[in-house]
């Protein structure tokens, strides 16, 4: 029997929303079954012992880490699916040596994404939620006010990929000038000044971060890249926490040399350290950039049909690796 058109097991490991019914009727209706993991992110050691125990052909993941341990369990893997963009919490090198395709959702919340990056721009640049709590505390003070005009700032996008690329469109339309940094930089960007990311630091009054979390960019905002930016100015951090130095971000606020700091990821999330809360330039969502409707159920129903297309032996949409190992599917034709 062609082993692609056996039924075959697939793991989910966690996932962020109520239930794992959209999941559930991809993988069934392509004629496998789906064992689901804790809604919440279980530790890597528990997710390898999900695996060991159901030895799944694919396995789907949102925020839970699958090791190279967990890879390596399974003798008939062939598919680490993320649900979601971000490939930090998957060993996709040991994948890619295990002979199974790593594949991701690239492009399902660009629109999200982008939107809550300028709305957090626009919260600072017209203190919103700095005013909302004041009101709320029993303080109506319009005197107080030192706001913005968004058109005479200029805002600097670190990374231009997709979701760049689409906050740098919507700014582009309050007037605002823009830099924007990549280490792939476009030939052609209009409206966009590309630039070095000391530059786009040095003349930015807004820093936005639109960049995967890998080695190296890890903590690339950090004490000494704070120093660089304008007095006053505003960082925000809608991409992976681990990107950003919080305590350097918190000692910037507390100098004053930064005056917002608007983070939708923390390094340390769930956890959200004290002296980030106590900070009044702080502005926090929980990991929400990514969320909509629409985008959730995107996600949910293409990262499933990445599964199925591999196990029926298809290729993948959008492939993270090239296997190296033993594949099998689409992997060996």
């Amino acid at each position: 029997m062609n082993p692609s058109s056996r039924p075959a097991t697939v793991l989910l490991t966690d996932y962020a929303w109520p239930d794992d019914s959209v999941e559930r009727s991809v993988v069934e209706g392509g004629g496998h079954t789906l064992v689901t993991g804790p809604a919440e992110p279980a530790s890597a050691e528990a997710i390898e012992e999900l695996v060991a125990e159901h030895r799944p052909a694919g396995i789907l993941t949102c925020w839970a880490p699958v090791s190279a341990t967990a890879i390596g369990t399974s003798p008939d893997l062939r598919i680490v699916a993320r649900l979601g963009v971000g490939l930090d919490n998957i060993a996709v090198d040991a994948a890619t040596e295990r002979g199974a395709w790593v594949t991701n959702v690239p492009d399902y919340c660009v629109e999200e994404v982008s939107d809550h990056a300028v709305g957090m721009v626009l919260a600072w640049t017209r203190g919103l939620a700095v005013f909302d709590r004041e009101v709320r505390a029993g303080h109506w003070d319009p005197a107080s006010a030192r706001l913005r005009r968004l058109s005479a700032l200029t805002c600097g996008v670190v990374g231009y990929g997709r979701i760049g690329r689409a906050t740098v469109r919507k700014l582009g339309g309050f007037g605002c000038r823009i830099l924007a940094h990549d280490p792939h930089p476009p030939k052609d960007a209009p409206g966009v000044e590309m630039v070095g990311l000391e530059e786009l630091l040095r003349r930015s009054d807004v820093v936005i971060l639109h960049v995967p979390l890998t080695p190296g960019t890890h903590h690339i905002i950090g004490a000494e890249q704070l120093a660089l930016m304008r007095p006053g100015g505003l960082l925000v951090n809608v991409s992976r926490g681990g990107l950003v130095d919080t305590d350097a971000v918190t000692k910037a606020l507390d100098s004053g040399h930064l005056d917002g700091a608007a983070f939708d990821v923390l390094e340390t999330e769930p956890h959200v350290p004290d002296e980030l809360l106590d900070q009044p330039g702080a502005l926090l969502t929980p990991h929400v950039a990514f969320s909509s409707d629409a985008s959730v159920t995107e996600l949910r129903r293409r990262a499933a049909e990445e599964v199925v297309r591999i196990l029926a032996g298809e290729a993948p949409a959008h492939a993270c690796n090239t296997p190296r190992g033993p594949s099998t599917g689409a992997g060996d034709r």
